[in-house]
């Protein structure tokens, strides 16, 4: 990944480290990876909103919406990961790998397990 992306999500992690009350110390994993799911609430708050899916507040957010707030999950995870690992690009690199690998191997074609509904052995057409 992007060498200065990484710089970027460590100077944001530094700050957050620097901001901690003494209280959250202990526990800094802990609620870095419950914001994860923090951030996800607003990206499906956006989503409703995007689409117009509660009738009560109509189309309330725009794609724009969701592709930020998608953004914040994907920048809170980050910064979730390098606070639990030092080695947070070379984790996500390798996990990445390893996801793509499993549905295209060498080849280039997806596996044939990689169509399959979880549940079924009907092939997802492409």
């Amino acid at each position: 990944m992007d060498e200065a992306l990484w710089r970027q999500v460590e100077r944001l992690r530094e700050w957050l480290d620097a901001e901690t009350t003494p209280a959250l110390a202990d526990n800094v994993k802990l609620w870095r990876v419950l914001k994860i799911g923090e951030e996800f609430g607003e990206v499906s708050e956006a989503l409703h909103g995007a689409m117009g899916a509660n009738p009560r507040k109509g189309e309330s957010h725009t794609w724009d919406d969701v592709n930020k707030e998608l953004c914040d999950v994907i920048v809170t995870s980050m910064v979730a990961l390098a606070t639990c690992t030092p080695n947070a690009a070379g984790v996500l690199e390798e996990r990445v790998r390893q996801l793509v690998d499993r549905v295209l191997p060498e080849g280039g074609e997806p596996a044939d397990h990689a169509r399959e509904t979880p549940g079924s052995l009907t092939p997802i057409p492409r």
